[in-house]
């Protein structure tokens, strides 16, 4: 059977004339296009110098208003700025509504503004010294500050209110008028009954309106710190913790190898043939072998549990800070390099009076001790003596896991402030655990312990 062959339609004339017509619309647009772009390029181009000029003015005069009109809206008090939003709803009453009531309000508060303003006027020009003695104290002792003013003005100063923040309080001086060139000095003492690091100042006076609508304060000195040490008590040198280091510190210990040649003796059986010293040997017709002195480094790493749950009562912390200061002072005056850390404080071979200050910014935190021991391991891989010192809230095998932290050669000690408990020393699992409630219990408990 034959295929028949199909025909294809053509298209209809309506469809044609259609689309000839979509296309020459979209030929005419374009060609508008390109024609009103080229005539507009030229307006553009020199337009564009015109607006980058206004641009950069509108900034200039953006920031202009920033560096003006900023210091000026910041003595605003609250008081102000809601008696400004007042004003401005009472005028907007006033117009909408016919109001004359609220019109003199808001020309009344616009007076009353402008009245206190008027106490601003004026400009201050000291010069103020603060100075503080001594920098570092220990609890209980006394610290003294000055505080010197000179009117540095070619006017005479009104007076004025001198405020001094000491610590978490503060302390306040009205000073009186000067003249010109005019001196004025207030003595302050500084309160040191707790241990940390007071900051002193800055020193700023305050002008404003009798109304408290407008204060203006001026900062005239930096910040000074004062670092109150804890309490410490005088320990005997430390024996414990003690590494041979070729490069070490001699000590007097008679050794039979290291490299700090002491000495000649006669030869006893046992000893290393390595050592004998042939020369002198063959001279005075006998064996004799050489003796060496230790070369030793110590490095003492006090980690202090900083976590409040783990002690009975706040003050206890606090002695525990002073048995870690105790502690790492007796070190340094050993020769040893000495780490403390307490929370997210640290200190690693500093100097006696870094380690008190060390010691004076520790604060309470909830750290746990074994994440401390492992960041001390980190930052002192060279420890040969670890003290963990903890309250009696703190399970023995979380001090086990803390001292897991460093090697197996290092001496480890770990004392618990329990004041509850009679001073008393354990050993458990190679792990002396040594419980004090006073200060001055340390140097007996220390001299067993290591």
């Amino acid at each position: 059977m034959a295929r028949s062959k199909g025909k294809r339609s053509a298209p209809a004339p309506g469809a044609r004339r259609a689309t000839g017509g979509t296309s020459s619309a979209r030929t005419s647009a374009a060609a508008l296009w390109r024609t009103t772009a080229g005539k507009a390029a030229p307006v553009l181009r020199k337009a564009a110098p015109v607006l980058d000029g206004a641009r950069e003015r509108a900034v200039d005069l953006r920031d202009l208003a920033s560096r003006r009109l900023g210091p000026a809206w910041a003595t605003f008090t609250p008081a102000a700025r809601a008696l400004l939003v007042l004003c401005a709803l009472a005028w907007v009453a006033a117009a909408w509504g016919g109001w004359i009531e609220l019109a003199v309000v808001a020309a009344g508060v616009l007076v009353l503004m402008l009245l206190a303003a008027l106490f601003m006027i004026g400009h201050t020009n000291l010069e103020v010294r603060m100075t503080t003695e001594p920098p570092r104290v220990t609890v209980g002792e006394p610290v003294t500050g000055e505080v010197e003013v000179r009117n540095k003005a070619k006017t005479p100063l009104m007076p004025v209110r001198l405020e001094l923040p000491v610590g978490r309080g503060g302390v306040a001086f009205d000073l009186p008028a000067l003249r010109p060139g005019g001196t004025h000095g207030e003595l302050f003492v500084v309160p040191t009954e707790r241990r940390g690091v007071i900051e002193v100042g800055p020193v700023t006076t305050g002008r404003g309106d009798p109304l408290g609508l407008f204060r203006r304060e001026v900062t005239w000195s930096d910040v000074r710190e004062i670092f109150v040490h804890p309490v410490i008590t005088p320990l005997e040198p430390l024996g414990a913790g003690l590494i041979r280091d070729l490069e070490g510190n001699v000590s007097e210990n008679i050794s039979q190898s290291d490299l700090a040649f002491h000495a000649l003796r006669e030869y006893s059986p046992g000893d290393d043939l390595r050592h004998i010293h042939w020369r002198s040997s063959a001279r005075h017709g006998q064996l004799l072998v050489r003796q060496f002195l230790d070369t030793r480094r110590s490095h003492i790493n006090v980690i202090v549990d900083s976590d409040p749950a783990s002690y009975a009562d706040p003050e206890d912390f606090e002695l525990a800070i002073s048995t870690a200061a105790s502690l790492l002072v007796r070190a340094i005056m050993d020769g040893f390099d000495a780490t403390f850390l307490c929370g997210e404080h640290a200190m690693t071979r500093g100097t006696g009076r870094s380690a008190l200050d060390a010691c004076s910014r520790a604060e309470a935190a909830s750290d746990r001790i074994t994440d401390v021991a492992g960041r001390g391991a980190r930052l002192a891989p060279d420890t040969s003596l670890v003290c963990l010192v903890t309250g009696p809230h703190q399970a023995f095998g979380t001090l086990q896991r803390a001292a897991a932290h460093f090697p197996i050669e290092t001496a480890q000690l770990a004392m618990v402030i329990d004041p509850s408990k009679s001073a008393s020393l354990k050993a458990v699992s190679d792990l002396p655990l040594l419980t004090l409630g006073k200060l001055s219990e340390l140097p007996g408990l220390l001299k067993w312990g290591l």
